[in-house]
C-alpha cells in the first residue's frame, strides 16, 4: 500500500508539473488513482465512500512538495488551485533557510505561535504543535522568552511582548467556526468558562462564537434567510449587549447574499440556525 501511495503521489506531481497549476479535479483526471474511493466512518450519518483526492494532495503538501493556493470561484468555494512548491518557495522544499533545518523550523513556529497566542503554558504549545516535550523545550530555548505567572500556572511569553498597550477599548467580535483564536490553546477555561458543551461538537471543533473583552460570552449562527442571530450565554453587561447587537448587524450586512453553513455543527449553532 505504501508503494502504491508513493506512485500515486509521484503521478500527481508529474501532472501538476505539466500543468503548472491545477485543481484537484484536474489532477485526478490526469492521475486516475486519485479517484480511488475509500469508505470512511461507515457507522456515522456523515460517513460513506469518498475519493482520496483531497487527502492525498494534503499529504503531498504536508511533505512540502505542493502548495494549496487560492480558491476557485467565491470565498465559500471548496475548490482550490494547487501549485508546485518551487513556484511559491524558491528552490522548493530542499531550499536553504529555516525550513531546511527541523530545529530551526520548530523554533520559528514556536515564535509565531507565541506571537499570536502568548503568554500561555508551554504545554499548550506542545499540544498545538503535536511535538514531544523535548522538541518543545528545545524550540523555546532557542527563543528570547521569559516565564510568567498565569493565575498560578507557569507560562511563557516572548520577551519582546513584555510591553503592551493596556488602554484597549472593549470590543465585541463574532468569530466563525474553527477560527484559530479559540482553537489555539489547550487550557481554555480562562476564556471559555462553562460554555464548551454548547459551542463545541463531539470531536472538539468549535462553532461560531461571540466574544467580549477577550472572552467567549455566547454563540451565533446564520439562518437560511441570511439573518445573523446570536445568544449570550452569560450576562456580560449592557455595554456588551449593545456592542454584540451592532456587530451582528454589521456581519449580516457584510455577508449579504452569501449563506454559510459550518461543516462541523455544534449544539447552539444548530439550534439558532433552525
Amino acid at each position: 500500500m505504501a508503494g502504491w501511495l508513493r506512485e500515486t503521489e509521484a503521478g500527481a506531481l508529474r501532472a501538476l508539473a505539466a500543468r503548472g497549476s491545477a485543481t484537484g479535479a484536474q489532477l485526478s483526471a490526469d492521475e486516475p488513482r486519485l479517484r480511488t474511493q475509500l469508505v470512511y466512518v461507515p457507522d456515522k450519518s456523515y460517513g460513506g465512500a469518498a475519493n482520496i483526492t483531497s487527502r492525498v494532495l494534503g499529504l503531498i503538501a504536508a511533505e512540502g512538495h505542493m502548495i494549496r493556493g487560492h480558491r476557485r470561484g467565491g470565498w465559500t468555494s471548496g475548490q482550490f488551485e494547487w501549485f508546485p512548491a518551487d513556484a511559491w518557495l524558491s528552490g522548493g522544499p530542499a531550499a536553504d533557510g529555516p525550513g531546511a533545518d527541523p530545529a530551526a523550523a520548530r523554533a520559528e513556529l514556536a515564535r509565531q505561535w507565541l506571537l499570536a497566542f502568548g503568554p500561555a503554558p508551554a504545554a499548550d504549545l506542545q499540544w498545538w504543535a503535536g511535538w514531544t516535550g523535548a522538541h518543545t523545550k528545545a524550540a523555546l530555548a532557542a527563543l528570547a522568552v521569559r516565564e510568567v505567572d498565569l493565575d498560578g500556572q507557569p507560562g511563557v511569553m516572548l520577551a519582546a511582548d513584555e510591553v503592551f498597550d493596556l488602554d484597549v477599548a472593549p470590543t465585541a467580535s463574532l468569530l466563525p467556526a474553527l477560527d484559530p483564536t479559540p482553537m489555539g490553546w489547550q487550557s481554555r477555561d480562562w476564556y471559555l468558562a462553562p460554555h464548551g458543551p454548547a459551542l463545541f461538537d463531539r470531536s472538539g471543533n468549535i462553532g461560531p462564537t461571540v466574544w467580549w473583552q477577550g472572552r467567549i460570552v455566547g454563540g451565533w449562527a446564520q439562518r437560511p434567510s441570511g439573518e445573523v442571530v446570536y445568544r449570550l450565554l452569560e450576562d456580560a453587561g449592557s455595554g456588551a449587549a449593545g456592542a454584540v447587537e451592532a456587530e451582528a448587524a454589521r456581519l449580516e450586512a457584510w455577508l449579504d447574499a452569501a449563506r454559510v453553513t459550518p461543516r462541523f455543527r455544534t449544539p447552539l449553532e444548530r439550534e439558532l440556525s433552525g
